[in-house]
């Protein structure tokens, strides 16, 4: 397939998926991120910096959406989610000052548990 026509691709998947579908891809994509430090090594600090941080926007973005008064889950779900979102933002903090590959397994388990969620896989 040409670059023009994967791209065209990936517009028109972007338009046709559900919220909940873009929400398990961005967590994926953020959980890729990070397995991606974990499996190569020779990554540098800056590519470790750069995946926590797509992962701390993230997570803040998914905080906004379900504290929102007009986020339509139950209270109980919600507060799941922010419980969850905790322990992923405190955790990112404290590998921004300390990074730890071997740390960041739980975040990448995180993610890729509510992404098979979201995307009715679990």
């Amino acid at each position: 397939m040409s670059n023009a026509a994967a791209q065209a691709y990936a517009r028109t998947a972007q338009t046709t998926a559900s919220p909940r579908e873009i929400e398990a891809q961005a967590l994926l994509k953020a959980a890729n991120k990070l397995q991606d430090i974990v499996s190569n090594l020779g990554r540098t600090d800056d590519e470790f910096a750069a995946a926590l941080l797509f992962n701390r926007k993230l997570w803040a973005i998914l905080l906004s959406a379900v504290t929102s008064d007009d986020n339509p889950q139950p209270v109980e779900v919600r507060q799941n989610i922010v419980n969850i979102g905790t322990f992923v933002l405190t955790q990112t903090a404290e590998l921004q000052l300390n990074p730890q590959r071997d740390k960041l397994k739980p975040l990448i388990d995180i993610n890729c548990n509510l992404a098979a969620g979201l995307s009715g896989r679990a």
